[in-house]
């Protein structure tokens, strides 16, 4: 059984929408924020990245910070960018990016399940990540970016989807970046019928936001006694077959400052290595490297993973066990600094700058995890390598904020 709760969301008026919505806070940062929000003072920005507002140089951590966050979010209530619906309401939210269509259901689903595992995890969290987005929440009193979780599709919900995307939408805009996004207020009839929906569905999966997951729950066991819908967190439900990954791509540094040649030479002992024009693989257990100014192809070798293991199977996993530890030494790749990560939103162009123009050994080009891999690993119980997946489109942010 999975809860999802209507609730009174605090949402800019129609107008307004394609103003105040603005990209999720974690794939910005202070500067690229700033820039964005320049000249435009409904961007949601101002709350969910709120040191745009203070001094250059402010640290974004600091108590001021969560404080300006808290205090733009209420001046945008006070002045009408942002208002609270007068009853308690599921939503619909579409997006469209290219030919790729996604439909959600916008609610609160319950800490209790997330404890519980009803809603599975398949991503370790950092401390200080958490640490800051409850801080965030707390001082907000509101969850302002909703996480992003995913269903095995079911049959009513969809046929439900399908019937309520046919009525007028409230908002329907499309943002820079060429997504469309189309938003509908399910009314309170109907919303208790789509919650009945989800009552029958066993499970929820986090696809995305495990921090925000894990700071609602700290912020709930620390307010707890307290009034307010503290017990819930704001989130966007969409069906497993609707979902797109993207690939998460690496590039390394090699500390000990091998050739091109020299690291052809130590993928060739573990691979086998072909040439390719095409840097996209085009399969799992494929990679493609760039080094020395061309791209190579990268073939798994057969036998050498544990293919019943749903985590050492990962491609994610390969890359990190046969390329990363013993060619690089990168054994712990959260915090080591010869390597980084880029979502393949950013194509292979920029892979290419970065180990051209930014001093990178190689770029390792990888084929995206599939949806059913991470509901394995997460049925499994276990945790996938950091970095697994890059969803897209990315949920936009102040469309719609749970003040608790």
């Amino acid at each position: 059984m999975s809860t999802v709760r209507p609730f009174r969301a605090l949402r800019p008026p129609a107008a307004l929408a394609p103003r105040v919505a603005s990209p999720p806070y974690d794939v910005i940062n202070t500067t690229e924020a700033r820039e964005l929000a320049a000249g435009n003072a409904e961007s949601f920005l101002h709350v969910s990245r709120a040191e745009i507002d203070l001094p250059h140089g402010t640290d974004e951590h600091s108590a001021g910070v969560y404080q300006k966050a808290r205090d733009n979010l209420a001046a945008f209530e006070a002045r009408g960018a942002l208002v609270r619906d007068a009853e308690p309401h599921l939503y619909l939210y579409a997006q469209q990016m290219g030919t790729h269509r996604q439909v959600g259901v916008v609610g609160c689903v319950t800490v209790d399940e997330y404890d519980r595992d009803v809603i599975k995890k398949h991503e370790k969290t950092r401390a200080d990540k958490e640490d800051d987005r409850t801080t965030h929440i707390d001082v907000l009193g509101a969850h302002d970016e909703p996480v992003f979780l995913t269903y095995r599709a079911a049959a009513d919900i969809d046929a439900q989807c399908a019937d309520l995307a046919r009525g007028v939408p409230t908002y329907d805009f499309e943002t820079p970046d060429r997504v469309r996004h189309t938003l509908w207020v399910v009314d309170t009839a109907r919303s208790a019928v789509l919650a009945a929906a989800f009552a029958r569905v066993p499970t929820l999966y986090v696809a995305d936001g495990h921090h925000r997951s894990a700071a609602a729950s700290r912020v709930h066991n620390k307010r707890r006694g307290q009034p307010g819908e503290h017990d819930t967190f704001l989130a966007v439900i969409f069906p497993h077959d609707q979902m797109q990954i993207l690939a998460y791509n690496r590039v390394v540094r090699d500390p000990q400052h091998r050739s091109p040649a020299q690291l052809a030479a130590a993928l060739e002992a573990r691979f086998d290595v072909g040439e390719t024009r095409e840097p996209a693989p085009d399969a799992p257990k494929r990679f493609s490297a760039y080094l020395g100014g061309r791209w190579r192809s990268i073939s798994v070798r057969r036998g050498s993973y544990d293919a019943a293991d749903p985590v050492a199977s990962l491609d994610a996993s390969i890359c990190q066990d046969q390329i990363l530890a013993p060619i690089f030494g990168i054994t712990d790749p959260r915090r080591d600094t010869n390597v980084d990560f880029v979502g393949g939103i950013r194509g292979a162009r920029e892979l290419e700058r970065r180990v051209d123009q930014e001093g990178f050994s190689l770029a390792l080009h990888l084929h995206p995890t599939q949806i059913g891999e991470l509901l394995a690993v997460s049925d499994a119980g276990l945790l996938m390598p950091p970095k697994s997946t890059w969803f897209e489109p990315k949920l936009r942010s102040g469309l719609f904020v749970h003040p608790f």
